[in-house]
């Protein structure tokens, strides 16, 4: 909601005054789908030459982050420490009775509590490779957690392409801008033994250009871009949360220690009370009683 708001004022802001100043739209709407033709088709090209089809469509799918804003909700990091909690405590009590849970997580009793989790593939995958990784009777826990954060960093780098490609056409649009401008310019002086008024047009035109690549550039993309990132390195949060109560439980420390590290190490607007987790775990030892 925040994201189309944002768009309306941009363009209610920057059209508005312009018009309040006593400018004109006609000569900017004459100019805009041949200036539009010539930076939006080359921004596209550039976009094209500079990134596989991979990332392409990766940054088409995460655009839509700039509305829908982080994936993971509060709900989503308590329901989270309930599931790292009946997994840990089963893997203390009975090793053997964890592996069919690890193993075939699709149809484990316990992730199917817990859907929005289980139909992610990177925290399914992270959760049960660590604790199979346990069964491996790794000697130091420093190797795991150091296969963890290397793991995670390579997610998060690949995660973050799609806003370093916009962030990349955000940094190439004025400079398209100024390409049409020129061209404009070109235009004009094709057109120099013109009355005033009729040059006047062309060179506004031309002007048009330059207007629209920084306009599209810090108006629009690059804003994209940075909200895409704050998206991206918030959700990467709840798979650290993830690695953090593993880990925890890699140095043996309790069960209820390795959740409330989690819990200290969920984002501050989306952690849930000590309260209201405590409730949580006790409904999580209830079902299983």
């Amino acid at each position: 909601m925040l994201g189309i708001i944002g768009i309306i004022m941009i363009f209610v802001m920057v059209f508005g005054g312009y018009i309040l100043a006593g400018g004109k739209m006609a000569i900017i709407l004459k100019s805009l789908p041949f200036e539009m033709m010539i930076i939006g088709g080359a921004a596209v090209g550039a976009f094209l030459i500079g990134n596989d089809m991979s990332v392409v469509k990766h940054t088409v799918k995460d655009m839509g982050k700039v509305f829908k804003g982080p994936k993971w909700k509060p709900e989503d990091y308590r329901d989270l420490l309930c599931l790292l909690f009946e997994l840990v405590r089963l893997a203390r009590s009975s090793p053997v009775a964890v592996e069919e849970h690890v193993e075939n997580p699709l149809e484990s009793s316990i992730f199917t509590k817990y859907p929005k989790i289980q139909g992610d593939r990177e925290s399914v995958e992270l959760i049960c490779d660590t604790l199979r990784s346990v069964s491996m009777n790794y000697d130091d826990p420093h190797q795991v957690e150091e296969v963890l954060e290397k793991r995670m960093d390579a997610t998060l780098h690949h995660a973050l392409h799609s806003s370093h490609a916009l962030q990349t056409l955000a940094d190439g649009l004025p400079a398209l801008g100024i390409v049409a401008a020129v061209l404009g310019v070109i235009k004009t002086m094709a057109s120099i033994d013109q009355p005033p008024e009729v040059l006047g047009k062309l060179i506004g035109g031309a002007l048009v250009g330059t207007f629209l690549g920084v306009f599209l550039a810090y108006g629009l993309v690059a804003p994209f871009s940075s909200k895409v990132k704050a998206v991206v390195e918030e959700d990467g949060q709840f798979y650290q949360l993830i690695r953090e109560v593993l880990v925890a439980n890699l140095y043996n420390h309790s069960t209820n220690i390795c959740i409330e590290v989690g819990r200290q190490n969920t984002p501050a607007h989306c952690r849930p009370s000590f309260v209201d987790l405590e409730e949580a775990l006790k409904a999580v030892k209830q079902d299983a009683a």
